[in-house]
């Protein structure tokens, strides 16, 4: 807290006699604090806002959203509701087939996974989905900040002054093989004036813009259509998957005063950076609650289902005091169902421990490296399927040294699992809330515009066949 206190020599006679001494700025409301002495009287208040926030409106319609994981697939159909949450009317939940590490790796298996999920998610809300929007987890995707520059010449900027400097920067930061897929403003500058929300209606010489580029292996993105038209639908969008979890988890304030969502999946962790009510940089680890499995199985000889099982139910990230004294029987492979093993809990979590460590490191790492400075020093809000074992908060709080809450989403009902798990399904929460019209607070300009064969990519093609 800021005293803003003068010395009493130096005031005026009235105000020495009005009393002023030892006010400070606070906001409304706020309480005395133990033990300042301060008196209440004494506080000058910060005035109270000109309007209460207002209520989230939705785009008009039902939407779609479909999770491709790499442990399970959750498609989501649901839409806006007036008091500004989501409704889920439908949902489907299938193990994921043919997928691993987020990417598309037998295309028959997925395209029976996404068929029986969708049309489970169809007949439950009793409608027909065309179009869905889909989480982009494969394709190897890169945040990269792109600046762009363009000159005004001293006329008032307009929407089409807008779109032309995003779209210079797609090209600027489109490169072979890659097709851009997000192209999101962190910040305008208008004659060297920077913070600029939206620069439309502003007189200037010269516009300039911070941009965040997210972008994928072109070969990935044709795979993943070409087995939607498979399964006949059409992606209404695309969407990184760690940006929809931050959508999910985070309320206003925390995307403004600046957080990191780390979406600890079953084949890839990823994370996303969020600051001023942007989204500064994402990034995405091959590491997940799937390998924690293969170690459980590998190591205690056993089948990947009892291992997860094992997981589920009796892991955790960290040893308690009575860890040595609770046995386990573990049925080993080869040897039939009647053959057991006892083990202690605690041999359980000297496997998984480890692996949560170096998960945690390379979180630690990729933030560290993300040239972001202090900006990603926020809080961490941790969710994800595999941020539900025991102990993962204080370990995270431990490596990261951060601030760690762990996450759920908000303001939605109907989600296939209680509130308690519901965590896992983080990303296809996101994902609707974008269909719904979530994209509209990031000036996405690439929400519809997701095909390989796009716009940007035609004029692309033209330059570099003329030019």
């Amino acid at each position: 807290m800021n005293d803003l206190t003068t010395p009493l020599s130096d005031l005026p006679a009235f105000r020495r006699r009005r009393g002023l001494r030892g006010r400070s700025l606070i906001p409304v409301g706020g309480e005395r604090e133990a033990g300042s002495g301060r008196d209440p009287r004494d506080i000058l208040p910060l005035p109270p806002p000109d309007e209460p926030r207002s209520t989230r409106t939705w785009k008009p319609g039902v939407f779609g959203a479909l999770d491709i994981g790499s442990t399970k697939m959750t498609c989501l159909i649901g839409r806006g509701e007036p008091d500004g949450s989501l409704r889920v009317l439908g949902y489907g939940w299938r193990r994921s087939r043919g997928i691993r590490s987020g990417s598309i790796v037998d295309i028959r298996e997925a395209e029976a996974a996404i068929r029986a999920t969708v049309g489970q998610a169809e007949e439950a809300a009793e409608r027909r989905m065309d179009s869905l929007v889909v989480n982009l987890s494969c394709g190897h995707p890169q945040s990269r900040l792109i600046d762009a520059r363009m000159q005004i010449g001293g006329r008032e900027v307009t929407d089409g002054d807008v779109r032309r400097l995003m779209n210079e920067g797609q090209a600027r930061a489109w490169s072979e093989g890659r097709e851009v897929m997000h192209t999101l403003p962190v910040g305008f500058a208008v004659d060297n004036v920077p913070g600029v929300v939206d620069p439309r209606g502003h007189q200037c010489d010269q516009l300039a813009a911070k941009l965040h580029v997210i972008d994928m292996n072109a070969s990935s993105l044709r795979t993943l259509d070409a087995v939607m038209h498979h399964a006949e639908l059409k992606m209404g969008g695309l969407v990184s998957s760690p940006l929809a979890s931050g959508l999910a988890v985070l309320d206003e304030d925390e995307r403004e005063l600046g957080a990191t969502v780390v979406e600890m999946g079953g084949g890839t962790t990823s994370l996303a950076v969020f600051c001023e009510g942007k989204l500064l940089h994402t990034a995405q680890l091959p590491v997940g609650g799937l390998h924690v499995t293969r170690d459980l199985a590998g190591v205690l000889s056993t089948s990947i289902e009892t291992a997860e099982r094992i997981k589920t139910m009796h892991g955790a990230a960290q040893m308690a005091s009575d860890d040595e004294r609770e046995m386990l029987s573990v049925p080993l492979i080869g040897e039939g169902s009647h053959q057991l093993c006892r083990i202690p809990r605690s041999r359980v979590i000297s496997i998984i421990e480890p692996r949560i460590e170096e998960t945690l490191e390379m979180v630690r790492h990729a933030l560290d490296t993300a040239g972001l400075g202090r900006l990603a020093n926020g809080r961490v809000v941790l969710t994800g399927g595999a941020s539900l074992l025991d102990g993962v908060g204080p370990l995270a709080a431990r490596i990261l040294g951060r601030q760690i809450r762990m996450g759920k989403p908000l303001d939605i009902m109907g989600l296939p699992e209680s509130a308690s798990a519901s965590a896992g399904f983080s990303t296809s929460a996101g994902l609707l809330a974008w269909a719904a019209g979530a994209d509209r607070d990031y000036g996405d300009i690439d929400a519809s515009d997701t095909r390989p064969n796009s716009f940007l990519k035609r004029i692309v093609g033209f330059i570099r066949n003329n030019v």
